[in-house]
């Protein structure tokens, strides 16, 4: 059985639990895959500092993708799963931060 690689979690000042230095809170763990690079971000703004694109949102008709990262756990879970969730990882039940449904509009469709 071949391991499998961590995934990298792009962003400025992000440690082991995909906080960065815009979202650090204790409940700031996700990081997310941007639709228009395949690369996981800890933020928007992490993603505006360092990609050289600008982001896609990600359409309705792909929330099956596993585009979301849990911070505690490394656990991935898709968009629909996410979305559903109620701001707590169905893994390891760390709690996530529900203001970042506030930002959803910029990640997804």
């Amino acid at each position: 059985m071949e391991a499998t690689a961590p995934i990298v979690c792009h962003g400025t000042n992000v440690n082991e639990r995909t906080q960065c230095v815009h979202y650090h809170s204790e409940r700031d763990i996700i990081a997310i895959k941007f639709k228009c690079c395949g690369e996981f971000y800890a933020c928007i703004e992490c993603h505006q500092e360092m990609a050289d694109h600008a982001p896609i949102v990600w359409p309705k008709e792909e929330f099956a993708a596993q585009a979301i990262l849990c911070g505690n756990c490394k656990s991935t879970l898709s968009i629909a799963e996410y979305l559903s969730c109620g701001n707590t990882c169905p893994a390891c039940q760390a709690a996530f931060n529900p203001g970042c449904a506030n930002h959803y509009h910029l990640y997804f469709a």
